[in-house]
């Protein structure tokens, strides 16, 4: 196989280095894209119960209503809005096109041991653990869906561990931003909601490749634990999740906004 997408990969990364902002520059959080993950033909993974593209569907819903509430300055963009199949390129477009500011990628985790639990949030770049890249390749196998995904996504074959290796070595100029929003991310999760952090991670995914902006993939929790899938079921599982993520969106929005006064 010729991995024809890595000089890309690398060129980009030197291409993307970002300039400081100029003297008066005050840069504003004014538009955020939240992906809910799967849908349509794709469930994502499963529980006893339970989809993966049902929950991150209603979690995803409830955390642009939260952010209209609270945030009026900010704009709210859905990548879907109901069941449909939305592919992994044109998620990233939606966020690209739009000029988005912040992408938000809604997941739940599985196919681990039933004991399993916890909250989990990725930032595009190296998996340092075989756990991460199963999770890469977990989320990422969806564009087999997709006709001509390999010309698509230029060379880039979900089936290969070599291919993993070498798309997860890409980074963009938004890693520190993307880190810190799911620092944050985590810190809520723990604090505020009570669930368990398995800490902000990296791995390649397809999903995080293509945008244009800090971006993070947030796994909410297992549907494999059955206690935490009940929690991810109820309403208030799914609202405490949805105002987490908010809280740290919005402490986010306040310290970047606050750096470049």
């Amino acid at each position: 196989m010729k991995y024809t997408f890595l000089p890309l990969l690398l060129a980009l990364s030197v291409l993307c280095m970002a300039n400081p902002p100029k003297d008066g520059f005050q840069y504003k959080v004014r538009r955020v894209v939240i992906d809910a993950g799967h849908g349509g033909k794709d469930p994502g993974t499963s529980g006893r119960n339970s989809k993966e593209k049902d929950i991150t569907l209603k979690i995803a819903l409830k955390l642009g209503r939260i952010i209209k509430q609270n945030l009026k300055d900010v704009e709210v963009i859905y990548t879907r809005q109901s069941n449909k199949f939305v592919e992994l390129s044109q998620r990233a477009r939606i966020a690209n096109k739009n000029k988005a500011d912040v992408f938000i990628s809604i997941h739940c985790n599985g196919g681990l041991p039933a004991q399993v639990h916890g909250t989990e949030t990725y930032v595009m770049g190296l998996h340092t653990s075989e756990e991460n890249l199963e999770v890469a390749k977990r989320e990422n196998a969806v564009i087999r869906m997709e006709k001509n995904y390999q010309t698509k996504y230029e060379g880039y074959d979900p089936n290969s561990p070599e291919s993993h290796i070498l798309f997860s070595l890409f980074t963009n100029s938004h890693l520190e931003n993307s880190a810190n929003l799911a620092q944050k991310i985590e810190s809520q999760f723990k604090k505020r909601v009570g669930r368990k952090s398995r800490g902000v991670k990296q791995a390649g995914f397809v999903v995080l490749w293509q945008t244009t902006m800090p971006s993070v993939l947030v796994e909410v929790g297992f549907l494999s634990n059955r206690r935490e899938e009940q929690f991810l079921l109820s309403e208030k599982g799914q609202l405490y999740i949805a105002s987490g993520l908010f809280r740290a969106f919005r402490d986010y929005k306040s310290e970047i906004e606050a750096i470049t006064k």
